[in-house]
């Protein structure tokens, strides 16, 4: 999952509202689909089955976080690296499972257009998939989360953790986990406040 963090818009910012309309003709998909116009688009169980993005648990969290830094979740943009849920049935359950490297690569052209229109100042890779697809195959979140990164996707690039790796963390150290994931986000939010 990537977050991309476009410059503020301005009052009567027509760049802005174009740039919005180009990612949604580029990609397929409807910013509004979650009924407010913030460019959302995530793949999960639950967004899966509802058709609207990030309504699940690991969504849920993510807002808790982005609040707790300082973010507003509403000036962000949200996508996925990959553009499918690819999972395995578990009874009655479906289990997400980690997206191979074809797979990966067959949604690139998808994420190059969105960044390519939105051309945004901060991209935030949250978890492995998106980090090992944008910035490097080897890259290792838990040695380089929180650190911005020389990056020609955009000025400004950091990794952290998915929200949903605190969900599945033992119950012991989700608090701790929650207290990391907030603290890279608010290198994330001084950055964005420099802008």
């Amino acid at each position: 999952v990537v977050e991309l963090a476009p410059r503020p818009p301005a009052a009567g910012d027509d760049e802005h509202v174009e740039r919005r309309a180009g990612v949604e003709r580029a990609v397929g998909h409807d910013a509004q689909a979650a009924g407010r116009d913030d460019g959302v688009w995530r793949l999960g169980h639950q967004e899966d089955l509802e058709g609207r993005p990030f309504v699940g648990p690991a969504g849920r969290l993510l807002d808790e976080a982005l609040a707790s830094a300082g973010i507003d979740r509403e000036a962000t943009y949200v996508t996925n690296a990959v553009k499918h849920f690819k999972w395995r049935a578990a009874g009655k359950r479906r289990l997400h499972e980690k997206p191979n490297r074809r797979e990966v690569a067959a949604c690139r052209l998808w994420l190059d257009a969105e960044l390519a229109i939105l051309r945004p100042q901060v991209v935030v890779c949250l978890g492995a998939t998106a980090a090992q697809a944008l910035i490097a195959p080897a890259f290792r979140v838990t040695r380089e989360r929180g650190k911005l990164i020389d990056s020609p996707l955009a000025p400004h690039v950091i990794a952290t953790v998915h929200p949903s790796s605190i969900l599945r963390a033992p119950e012991e150290t989700r608090e701790d986990e929650m207290r990391s994931f907030v603290a890279d986000l608010k290198v994330v939010a001084k950055v964005i406040r420099s802008l």
